[in-house]
Order: structure tokens, then sequence, then C-alpha cells
């Protein structure tokens, strides 16, 4: 029994995905002529009470069409130092917009609203970039999952309008903080100018992401999709998986919560664990006592399992809970957790 726990997108589609994928009624989405793509754009926009919203083929060229959009070349944004649009998404930034990224030391890839207005680089000084967007993740990858505080988020709002930035979130795993938060995701588009979600993490669905904003944002967005490849054609045997995910996947996402949890409190108790992050949601990050067992020992013996996880470099290691880690692969993960010496 092969047990990955790379990430949540290794995922296969369930039966019922599958079976909703190749009933899907399809067109031809560039010329967006393509019914299911059409009806997911709607359902997602209509889930965060925002205007408009445009299918993606990643979540990576979700973000980086926001930020071309909010920014202009030599602008700066602000974003914490474990963000993924820095970390993660292959120096994007950079390269397709011409932007550089003001880092914030926060706790856990968050940063408070009196960090953010200490990071933005006086309007009128010409000698350093201008700042012009400030972009949140939640949840926050490298910071283990973890969940903003709702208030906080208003609070770098409202820095945001005092100083005419805009507001990006980054909510590839959203989806689990609404649900491990309880919110109301009417809230968050109420918040923010541009949020992107990811259908591939969490919920199960081979391949996509969603852009939402106010049309405007949106019909611009399409441009943006254009230029970076981004535009398919029968996508909507794709988005069918979508749709079937927002109907059948979020709410079981608690299940993997649980079952995160639970490795975090094994792995705590155990003498070659260094540190645990402190779990949220669906991600465990931890440190090994190298005196104890080295990473590529631990690595080795989890491999004669067949168990996979990842290194997230300096010494951390990550697994991240989903949908096709079942009950019984559980049982086997926690019991070869507390057999290592």
């Amino acid at each position: 029994m092969e047990i990955n726990l790379i990430s949540d997108t290794v995922t296969k589609p369930t039966p019922g995905m599958l079976a909703a994928m190749m009933k899907a009624p399809v067109g031809d989405d560039v010329f967006k002529n393509d019914p299911s793509v059409n009806a997911l754009e709607e359902r997602v926009a209509d889930f965060f009470g925002m205007e408009s919203a445009l299918y993606f083929p990643s979540g990576t060229m979700t973000n980086q069409t926001a930020i071309k959009l909010h920014t202009q070349p030599g602008d700066q944004l602000i974003c914490d130092k474990y963000a993924h649009v820095y970390n993660y998404e292959g120096g994007g930034v950079s390269f397709n917009s011409s932007v550089s990224c003001k880092l914030v030391d926060g706790h856990r890839g968050m940063m408070t609203a009196s960090q953010v207005e200490a990071s933005i680089n006086p309007p009128d000084f010409y000698h350093s970039p201008l700042t012009s967007l400030v972009c949140i993740e939640n949840t926050t990858n490298k910071g283990g999952g973890a969940c903003w505080e709702f208030t906080e988020l208003e609070k770098i709002k409202e820095v945001c309008a005092t100083n005419g930035l805009k507001y990006h979130l980054d909510g590839a795993r959203l989806w689990n903080a609404l649900v491990k938060k309880e919110e109301d995701a009417k809230k968050y588009g109420a918040l923010f100018d541009s949020i992107s979600v990811c259908l591939s993490k969490g919920l199960g669905c081979p391949v996509g992401s969603v852009l939402v904003g106010n049309k405007t944002l949106i019909d611009s967005a399409l441009r943006i999709r254009k230029v970076l490849g981004g535009g398919m054609r029968q996508s909507g045997f794709l988005a069918a998986a979508g749709i079937y995910a927002l109907d059948n996947h979020i709410g079981r996402l608690k299940e993997d919560h649980q079952k995160a949890d639970e490795i975090g409190q094994v792995l705590a108790q155990q003498p070659y664990t260094k540190k645990v992050e402190p779990v949220e949601t669906n991600i465990i990050i931890f440190e090994l006592d190298e005196s104890q067992i080295s990473e590529k020992d631990f690595l080795d013996r989890l491999a004669k399992k067949q168990i996979s996880i990842i290194g997230m470099g300096q010494g951390k290691l990550r697994m991240v809970t989903h949908l096709d880690y079942t009950d019984e692969m559980h049982a086997v993960l926690l019991k070869t957790l507390q057999e290592i010496s």
C-alpha cells in the first residue's frame, strides 16, 4: 500500500467526479462557449459574492495574472517572507510583471497590519519602488496550514484603503480555512480586490484554479490569461470536476484536519522530533532532532513502508493529508511513526 503525503495535489478523481466529468456539456472556452466552464465561474463568483470569475489551468497562473493586473512594471508588492507568490512561483513576480517583493518577517506566513503599514514605501520618494499591492496567503503553505484571523485581514484592508493599495488573496487552500474557522466566503469577497482559489488542492480535482473579482478586473484577466497561454478549449470536462467538488468535497475537509492533528500529536510524542508546528488544517510541518535520526534515515525508513513525504529545506519536513488518504493508511502511518527509533 502506497501512502503519498507529499501534497494534497496527488489525489485522483473519485468515481462520482469522473462520472460528472464524462457527462459534462462542453464547448470552446477560448470563445467563452463552454457551458460547464461558464457554470463553474458563475458558481465560484456567487460563492464569494463577487461579480465575476475566470477559470485557469493553475494556481500560479491565477496569482500571476492578479499581480499583473494590480501593478505596473517597477512597482513593489508586500507579502510575508513565506508567501507562495515569492517562494514557489518560479520568480514570476519579476519575470511576468517586473515587480519586486517587500518581504515581511511575519509569524507562520502571517503578517500584521502594522507590519504592512511599516513596509509601504513613501509614494513621493521616487528613489524606492512604488508600493501598489498587498498579497495575503490563507491558509499558509510554508506556515503549516495556518489560518489568518479575519479581524487582522480587516485591519490590513484599512491600511490598503488608506494608502491606495490593491489587496489580493492567494486562497489556494482557502477552503480549509473556511471550514476550520466556520467563516462565510462572502466576507472574503467583500474584503479583497481579487481572490484566487485552487480546485486541485484539498478538493480533489485533477486541474484548475479560479480568479474572482469585479467584472472589469476579470475582463482584463481574460487577456492576461491568453498572453500567458492559459486558454483551454473543451475545458468543461475539467470544470465539471470543480462543480462536483464544490458540491461534495468541502465539508469533508474536516476529516483531513482531524487526521493531520492526530499525526501532529504522535510526532510531538516521539524522541526524534525536535519541533512540530501547530496543526490547524491539513498540513503538518516538523523538524527532526538530528542527534536522534538524520533526515535521510528518517525518509528512508518511511520509504521502506512506501510512505512518501516532502522536505521543505532548512531541516523542515511536511506531510499533507487529503481525499485519498484513507483510515487504513492513517493507521499504518501512525504505527510507523511510533516504531521509528
